[in-house]
């Protein structure tokens, strides 16, 4: 008997962001945490700012990006786009 295949469907959402790098260390020194944005499709959205780290430049978070997370809500990736 074959084990049961399970599917995991991810949603995603685009938007697009302009971090200083003023702002974006902020993150660093724990004075914020979380990053809220909305989403091309109007959706607002939060998540950590860490996340952002392989994006960040001396110019700080600049670009458009796909957010994607499973039928719970939970986190799974992030990629720029654009």
């Amino acid at each position: 008997m074959l084990p049961e295949l399970v599917e995991t469907i991810l949603q995603y959402l685009i938007f697009d962001l302009h971090i200083p790098a003023e702002r974006y260390v902020a993150l660093y020194a724990g004075q914020a945490r979380d990053i809220q944005a909305r989403s091309l499709d109007g959706a607002s959205l939060r998540f950590p700012g860490n996340i952002l780290r392989p994006f960040v430049s001396h110019d700080g978070v600049q670009g458009r990006f796909r957010i994607s997370f499973d039928e719970n809500h939970k986190f799974q990736a992030i990629e720029k786009i654009v």
